[in-house]
């Protein structure tokens, strides 16, 4: 601060010898008694008056300050010899720092101003006033610690934070600013934002006099609630929230503006995940249950509802133990001991309660759910209906049984076809081959009742499936309402028809080229029960020999094991150029259903 300074005096006026009586009075009076502290130095720096307050700044009685140098009573030799240089030269010096060392040591931070007085171009004495800047120094080092630390508060955030001046010119930025911006803002000329470009959060271009700080110091307010989108010199958009502020002044002018960037990648990327998962739960066909450590259900899929019948309202909030059986309430807390010591609960299948009451099979694991600093807050568990997965094991037992007694029945056929066909053959050779011939004739019957999962077949489908062995052209036909057979009676009457095409290739029609084999089937009604008719009727073939005069195997499969089997009868008939076989069977004992459609099939 420049002070304005009295007009130099004479030695003679110092001393008070040659002044006028009214002007030494009021002269002497302003400086000995004035506020500023005040000195006369003489050319060597030897102290030549003082006045009460530079006395009293340094805590000196006159007699021990007036008449020494004043150098000794300043800390930096080098600032008091350049002032007494200064003024030797006849130059004025204005508020140059300096330091006085007090009475009681203290140091005294002032501000030296002083004009030289010469006599005869000569440096004759100067007066030099004193300001004390102590607190004021000691003020401002606070604020500069204060700047500092402030500052360094700042550097040290890890979200972007930077301000600007009243026009928008950035001021400040912290390292975190840069990092969010990819790029190093230039003080001064980067305005109201740090980034590279703009863009609001529906993804249109946002120039930068209208962004969030420019509209915070253009209408005084803080602006909230504002996302956009920041673009990086290398193209990458950073979704972010900004929170512009006026800085004011103590009057309350605008003086300039803070604004803090938080980025919302993070937020948005967990988000995502979020809805990603939630969307993988819903979806999800196993049941998905989320529970407190205290077994109170905390989410509920929409699988859950379906497996247990519960909404979500009505399960949420309460206890998960509604859904376990009384004689299984034990289960839960060994399971919340195993969550709580952070360990999975494997798949296990147990039982547990629907709404409705109903009792169902269900497969459970169970996992520790933890908060994001690690701690266990919950479980999360997977509840999967077996109830299917039991049924097809009851099933698949229940079939393993019905095959084994099956196989047994089939043995039971081989066995006995075996034997009756060593009892009719006439070699070794001829045994093997029919017994041969007859097993894969089974073996397409069986193949039939594979591919029906041992439901049975049709009569078409067996009768093709028989003399498709034999080479018969467009010689055989079929008709006949479909009848669906037993497997029992695909077996029997499969081995008939194959008995029965083996006979016509030997000696009936299929042995020659003349005649035709008709096959026809009808469901009649004998004393108010069903039967099945069927008729093989071969026509136009050669003669025939008897087979039934033979006493042959074909001749005891169509006589006397197939119709048995089928609890029906069986007669041969034969002509002089064909044979007639015909069945009758209660139609319950061939296997059932009869949607009466009349088929016709040609092989």
């Amino acid at each position: 601060m420049v002070r304005d300074t009295p007009s130099a005096v004479s030695a003679a006026d110092i001393d008070g010898t040659h002044l006028d009586p009214q002007p030494e009075v009021d002269f002497r009076d302003f400086f000995d008694n004035g506020p500023v502290a005040l000195h006369v130095v003489g050319p060597d720096g030897t102290i030549l008056h003082a006045n009460k307050a530079e006395l009293h700044l340094l805590g000196y009685s006159r007699e021990d300050y007036v008449g020494r140098h004043i150098a000794d009573f300043h800390v930096d030799q080098d600032a008091v010899d350049g002032i007494l240089e200064r003024l030797g030269r006849g130059e004025s010096v204005e508020a140059v720092p300096a330091r006085l060392r007090a009475h009681d040591g203290s140091i005294k931070s002032v501000e030296v101003t002083s004009s030289p007085h010469l006599l005869d171009g000569k440096f004759a004495h100067s007066r030099c006033f004193s300001f004390d800047v102590t607190e004021l120094n000691r003020t401002k080092a606070e604020l500069d610690v204060k700047d500092q630390n402030f500052r360094q508060i700042l550097d040290s955030l890890p979200v972007a934070v930077y301000t600007t001046d009243r026009a928008g010119n950035v001021t400040y930025y912290n390292q975190a600013a840069v990092d969010f911006a990819g790029r190093r803002p230039e003080i001064g000329k980067d305005k109201w934002c740090v980034t590279h470009g703009l863009l609001s959060s529906e993804g249109q271009p946002l120039p930068h006099d209208e962004c969030p700080m420019a509209t915070s110091l253009r209408e005084n307010r803080p602006v909230r609630n504002v996302e956009a989108l920041a673009q990086r010199p290398d193209g990458t958009l950073v979704p972010f929230l900004p929170f512009p502020t006026p800085l004011r002044d103590g009057d309350g002018s605008v003086v300039g503006g803070v604004n803090t960037l938080v980025d919302l990648s993070e937020v948005r990327r967990m988000d995502a995940a979020a809805h990603h998962l939630s969307a993988i739960v819903e979806s999800s066909f196993d049941a998905i249950v989320s529970k407190n450590l205290d077994g109170v259900i905390t989410s509920w899929n929409a699988a859950a509802e379906r497996l247990f019948g519960y909404s979500s309202e009505e399960a949420v909030g309460k206890s998960v133990t509604m859904l376990i059986p009384a004689d299984q309430q034990g289960e839960e807390p060994r399971i919340l001991e195993r969550i709580r010591r952070g360990e999975r609960v494997d798949s296990f299948e147990t039982i547990r309660r629907r709404k409705d009451g109903k009792l169902i099979p269900v497969s459970l694991t169970v996992s520790p759910v933890r908060s994001a600093s690690g701690r266990i807050v919950g479980a999360s568990k997977i509840a999967r209906d077996v109830s299917a997965a039991k049924e097809s094991e009851h099933r698949i037992r229940a079939l393993m049984r019905e095959v084994n007694h099956r196989v047994k029945n089939q043995y039971a056929v081989i066995l006995s076809m075996v034997r009756e066909t060593n009892k009719r053959s006439k070699s070794a050779d001829a045994f093997e081959r029919l017994v041969r011939e007859r097993i894969m004739a089974l073996a397409r019957s069986h193949d039939l009742l594979v591919a029906a999962d041992w439901k049975g077949a049709t009569i078409a489908e067996l009768l093709l499936a028989q003399i498709r062995a034999f080479t018969v052209g467009d010689r055989v036909s079929t008709s006949g309402p479909s009848v669906v057979l037993s497997p029992t009676a695909v077996q029997h009457l499969g081995m008939a028809f194959h008995e029965l095409g083996t006979n016509s290739i030997k000696y009936g029609v299929l042995s020659g080229t003349q005649g035709t084999i008709a096959v026809s089937w009808e469901v009649i009604e004998i004393q108010d029960r069903a039967f099945l008719r069927l008729i093989w009727n071969e026509q136009d073939g050669p003669r025939v020999q008897n087979i039934a005069t033979e006493a042959g195997f074909g001749s005891v499969v169509l006589r006397r094991v197939a119709p048995q089997a089928l609890s029906g009868s069986g007669e041969l008939l034969f002509g002089s150029n064909g044979l007639t076989w015909i069945l009758e069977a209660p139609l319950d004992s061939v296997g059932g259903a009869s949607s009466f459609r009349v088929e016709e099939a040609r092989d």
